[in-house]
This record gives structure tokens, C-alpha cells and sequence, in this order.
């Protein structure tokens, strides 16, 4: 094998390892043999770790790396990025870095930012979103960054209209912004931004308490082609009416959720922007109106119309379809449709890839037929509580609908096992949601399993008709599965848990409210899913600490749990929380057996690692000041139940 391996060259190694876009074969590829693993080495420019010590070493090994994320190190701080900027390697490989992630690194504050825009003077985009401690001095590091071009800073609640000052002044260059949930923004914050920061393409200013003043004066961003701006719940028809006037480039407008603005102010918005691609208005509007639809003929290059929530009559579709024939995705959720409206829309509009029909209803086995026979391009499907669908359904899209990857289903009561065989043709599927679909059983499951080979995500939220033996066939067929859905599932065993742990790409598990799995399953599943990164017990009363013991051995790669409700004991709660050094997220809630002590033991012993945990609020009392204190001042955001 490696005598053949000599004869391919480089360029040649490195088209077929262009070829895999999976990552778990992307690390099959490098770990195959040295020819491969340098091929690798010299090409990738991503990098994403999970512990920061080895860092230095890895960078040096990986001389194209440009965009780093560091959002899943345990914890990040000053002292940290000293260390990491002081190696010896540190100023070659710092000034490649061009993406920097940095979300929820709640504990990195302004040296640190300081220090890393300092070194990283080519940086072109910085993630910083969900860092809670992120104010206007950390917005003051990053200003030197006059290059920066994306910035998110999604709640990150701290910043305000000082800071954003400092980053429009200091990066004029920006043309993709996120503040989505900063607060404390203001319509002076986004003034200065106008002025400032002329490059703006993109901009979401949504659950900001800004009003129409803002849009004043974003109205007058030449280049802004994406506007979100969902939840602005202080904007009304003014507002929309310097967007009609303005912003002469814009492709892009999301004003879903908004409930102070008219249709006719929505209208002016789509006569003066013909040229609009997408349209997001979900629930600001109870009914459409004739002046809206006849208005949308003229969005004749339209791709994207998202009108949740509101009631539309079959004409109304009719129009839409006939007139906005590009149409790609379209959401109808929570809308009064018909099978009659559906069919008109999609007999025009046959490049549907994504439909949202959540909650509609009183469509029937007509309406998916006119979908699957005009379709057939059909990748994304939603079709929760639509109750008055059967096994049919399953058969049209089957038919049909080769290149279907996601489907929900959850809480569609007219789905069995034989809807399951004939959805099971669709073998490109890579999402499908049962919950609550009480008419299936393993038998079904069964079919999806041998057929789907390609399914990354399983929701079987209380299915009680699922067991061992469709976990079984889960194991045997879906090796690439990575979440799935458990919860209340009764027939489950630890002979299931047995099953999953051959499912080693498995990182996502909820098992909520099993009551027939015990240590041995755990310990089991644990040992066989190394790659475990979320894991929910609520509710698992049988699992003795043992089972812990084993998770804490094993399961080193696990970043969220949910331990409420479970008999762990002091000694269990302490191995696990002290042992599982990439935990990030720890919900504790009604552990009977864990005294005041066996909760200060575990989180005194990661606390130095701990974004989020979820406590009684009796033990706000109970617990010290000093390990409440030590949590807060490292970041970690205490949810007391």
C-alpha cells in the first residue's frame, strides 16, 4: 500500500483530499498514513480546539492555518493568550490568522482581546457573540483592528453606545455587523455606525430597543444589501417608510416579529426595492392584503418569502406563484392554508427547495402530492402538527422527492410504519424528526435505518412504540449518526444503550426520563461514544454512580449535561464534574442524594472551566459567598430554578 502511495504526487493527494467534505473522513484521510497526514498539514486553514495547551504545537505543524476557533476551549483568558503569545512560533503563525472565533469565551476580557488584536494584525473577522463580559473596553481592544471587515456581537450585553463608537471609528472597513440582543444600543450608537462605517453590507440590529430614528439613518447606507431587524418592537411605519427611500442596494429585509408596522408601509418598502431577493415578515401581519400581493408581482426575482403567521387565501397564493416564480424557500407556518392555495403556489413556483408548513393544519395527503409532483428539487420539508396527514404523504415524497434531506414530522398522529417504509426511499435524508408520532415502532424505524445511511439527526422525542430493537437497526445503519432524541422513549433499555455505543460520530444525546437504563448501559454507551459533547439524564432515576464513573473516565469530550433529577451522591457529582475537563454547561437541579457540600466540592472543582450552571435557588443561601463569587468573576452565569 505505501509503495503505491509513493507514486502519487502531492497535487494528486491533495485533489482527492479535496474531495471529502466530511470531517470525520477528513480525519480518516490524515490518519491513514505520513504521505496523507502532511498533505493535510500543508493545506488546511481551519483550525478548531478543544484545549488550548496544544495550541502552540499544532499551529506550528500547519503553516496555511488562517481562521481559528477557540469558542470550545473550556476557558479562555488573559493569562492563557499570554502564554499563547508568547511562543516562540507566535508572531509567524499570528499574523496569518484572518477568522478568529471567539464565542462564548465569556472569560476573555479586554488584555486579552487587546493583546491577540495586537498580534493578529491581518484579522478580517472576529466572533465574539455570547460573551457576557464583553463591554465597551473590550470593544476599545478590538478598534485597532482597522481591517476588520465581520464582527458579531451577538449578546454580548455589556457593550453599549460608547463601544460601538469606538469599533465604527476604529474599523471603517466593516461591512458585515451583527448586534443582535445588545441592549443597550441605542439610535445614537447607529448614527455614529452610518457615518463611520460607509463599507456596511450587512447589519442586524434585531430585539434592539432602537426606533424608526435608526432607521433613518441606516436608510441612507448606499451599500447595505442585508437588513435584519427582527423584534424591533419600537419601530413603526416611519421607519419603514426611510427604508423605502433609501438603502438603494438592499436584497435582503427581515422584519419578522415586528408589530408596530402597517402593510401599507411594507408595500412602500417593495415598491421602492423591486429588486428585493428575500422577505422575511413572519408574525407582524394577522391577514394578507390585496394591496401586499398585488404590490409582490413586482419581486420578480424574489427567491425567499417568509410570511408565517399570517392568513392567506388560496388567490392570494395564486398570485404569488404565478408572479415570483424564483421562489427557493417559502414559509407558511402557523398560516390558514389549504390544499387548493398550496397546489396553486407550488404548480409555478417548481424550484422549492425549503417549505415551512408548520402548524398548517387542515392540509391533507392533496397538498404534499402537488408538492412531491412539482418538487422535485425538494431538500428541506416542515410539517409538524399537521394532524389530517397519512401514510400517503410518506408515499408521494418517497416517490418523488430524491434529494429530500430533511423532513419533521413531529406530531403528525397519521404517521405509522408503512408511511416510515415509504419515506425510507428517500435516501438522502440527513434530518428526520418523529416526536411524538405515537403510530410508529421499530419496525418503521427499521426501514428508515437500512435505507437512510446518511441520517446525522433522529428525534424520537416520546415515541413509546420505539425499543431496543429499533435502536438495533439505528446502530447497524446510521453510522453517521450525530444527535439524537430519546426522551421518554419507555422501551428503551441499556440492551439499547449497548446498540448506540458502536455510533461513533454520536456527540448529541438526550435521554430524558428513562427509567430502564441503569450503570451498566451508561457505562456501555460511554465507552463506545468518545465523541459524547452534549448528554441530557434528566430524570434517569436507575443510574447509580457507577454509571457517573464511568462517564467521567470515558466521556472526556463532553461540553453540556444535564444531571437533574438523577440519584448521583456527593462522590459521583465530584468525580464527574472534577474529571471532565471540557465541561462548559451543568445543570443540577433536584439532586437528592448531593448535599450543600457534595455541590460546593464539584463546583469548586470546575469552576475554572464552567460557562453556565443551573441550580436550585434554595442553594443561593446555602451555598458560600466565596464559590458564588469565583464563579461570576471567571463568567460563568449562574440560572437559579
Amino acid at each position: 500500500m505505501n509503495e503505491i502511495l509513493t507514486l502519487l504526487t502531492d497535487d494528486l493527494l491533495f485533489k482527492i483530499f479535496s474531495l471529502l467534505t466530511d470531517g470525520a473522513d477528513r480525519k480518516s484521510f490524515r490518519s491513514t498514513c505520513k504521505a496523507f497526514y502532511r498533505v493535510d498539514s500543508l493545506h488546511r486553514t481551519h483550525l478548531r480546539v478543544l484545549r488550548l495547551e496544544f495550541l502552540p504545537s499544532l499551529l506550528s505543524k500547519l503553516p496555511r492555518i488562517a481562521s481559528l476557533d477557540l469558542s470550545v476551549c473550556p476557558r479562555i483568558d488573559a493569562a492563557a493568550v499570554s502564554l499563547l503569545l508568547s511562543a516562540a512560533a507566535a508572531s509567524t503563525w499570528a499574523r496569518r490568522i484572518k477568522r478568529l472565533t471567539l464565542s462564548r469565551c465569556t472569560g476573555l476580557r479586554f488584555p486579552g482581546l487587546e493583546a491577540l488584536a495586537r498580534s493578529c494584525v491581518n484579522l478580517e473577522s472576529v466572533d465574539v457573540s455570547y460573551c457576557s463580559g464583553f463591554g465597551d473596553l473590550e470593544a476599545a481592544a478590538l478598534s485597532p483592528a482597522a481591517g476588520l471587515r465581520e464582527l458579531n456581537l451577538d449578546k454580548c450585553l455589556n457593550i453599549s453606545d460608547v463601544g460601538l463608537a469606538k469599533i465604527a471609528v476604529g474599523c471603517p472597513k466593516l461591512e458585515n455587523l451583527s448586534l443582535k440582543w445588545c441592549f443597550d444600543i441605542t439610535d445614537i450608537g447607529i448614527e455614529l455606525l452610518s457615518k463611520k462605517c460607509l463599507q456596511l453590507k450587512h447589519l442586524d440590529i434585531s430585539y434592539l430597543k432602537v426606533s424608526s430614528e435608526s432607521l433613518r439613518w441606516i436608510s441612507g447606507m448606499e451599500r447595505l444589501e442585508i437588513l435584519k431587524m427582527v423584534g424591533c418592537g419600537l419601530v413603526d411605519d416611519m421607519g419603514l417608510l426611510f427604508i423605502a427611500k433609501g438603502c438603494s442596494s438592499l436584497k435582503v429585509l427581515d422584519i419578522s416579529r415586528c408589530d408596530r408596522l402597517s402593510m401599507p408601509a411594507l408595500c412602500s418598502v417593495i415598491k421602492g426595492h423591486n429588486c428585493l431577493l428575500q422577505l422575511h415578515a413572519s408574525y407582524c401581519f394577522s391577514e394578507l392584503s390585496t394591496s401586499f400581493v398585488e404590490q409582490i408581482k413586482d419581486l420578480k426575482s424574489l427567491t425567499v418569502l417568509r410570511i408565517d403567521g399570517a392568513r392567506v387565501c388560496d388567490s392570494m397564493l395564486q398570485i404569488i406563484g404565478n408572479n415570483c416564480r424564483f421562489l427557493a424557500k417559502v414559509g407558511l407556518a402557523k398560516c390558514r392554508v389549504t390544499d387548493t392555495g398550496i397546489w396553486h403556489l407550488v404548480s409555478s413556483c417548481v424550484n422549492i427547495k425549503v417549505l415551512d408548513l408548520t402548524c398548517c393544519g387542515d392540509l391533507t395527503d392533496s397538498a404534499i402530492l402537488a408538492i412531491a409532483h412539482s418538487c422535485r428539487d425538494l431538500l428541506c420539508l416542515k410539517l409538524e402538527c399537521c394532524n389530517l396527514l397519512s401514510e400517503g404523504s410518506l408515499n408521494y415524497l418517497g416517490s418523488h422527492c430524491n434529494f429530500l434531506e430533511e423532513i419533521d414530522l413531529t406530531d403528525c398522529s397519521g404517521i405509522n410504519d408503512i408511511g416510515l417504509k415509504n419515506l425510507s426511499r428517500c435516501s438522502e435524508l440527513v434530518s428526520l424528526k418523529l416526536g411524538l408520532c405515537t403510530n410508529i415502532s421499530d419496525k418503521g424505524l427499521s426501514h428508515v435505518a437500512s435505507n437512510c445511511l446518511k441520517i446525522q439527526e433522529l428525534d424520537l422525542y416520546r415515541c413509546a412504540g420505539i425499543g431496543d430493537e429499533g435502536l438495533a437497526a439505528v446502530s447497524r445503519g446510521c453510522k453517521k449518526l450525530k444527535k439524537l432524541i430519546l426522551s421518554y422513549c419507555d422501551g428503551v433499555t441499556d440492551r439499547g444503550m449497548e446498540y448506540l455505543s458502536s455510533l461513533e460520530e454520536l456527540s448529541d444525546l438526550e435521554l430524558r426520563g428513562l427509567q430502564n437504563i441503569t450503570a451498566t448501559g451508561l457505562t456501555k454507551l460511554a465507552a463506545g461514544c468518545r465523541r459524547l459533547a452534549e448528554l441530557d439524564l434528566k430524570n434517569c432515576e436507575d443510574i447509580d454512580d457507577s454509571g457517573f464513573w464511568a462517564l467521567a473516565y470515558y466521556s472526556r469530550n463532553l461540553q453540556q449535561i444535564n444531571f437533574s433529577g438523577t440519584t448521583i451522591s456527593d462522590v459521583g457529582l465530584c468525580m464527574v464534574m472534577g474529571n471532565l475537563t471540557r465541561l462548559q454547561d451543568a445543570k443540577l437541579v433536584n439532586l437528592a442524594n448531593v448535599s450543600v457540600n457534595g455541590f460546593e466540592l464539584g463546583l469548586r472543582a470546575s469552576c475554572a472551566r464552567l460557562k453556565k450552571v443551573k441550580l436550585r435557588a434554595s442553594l443561593r443561601r446555602l451555598l458560600s459567598a466565596e464559590i458564588i463569587q469565583t464563579l461570576e468573576a471567571k463568567g460563568c452565569k449562574i440560572r437559579w430554578d
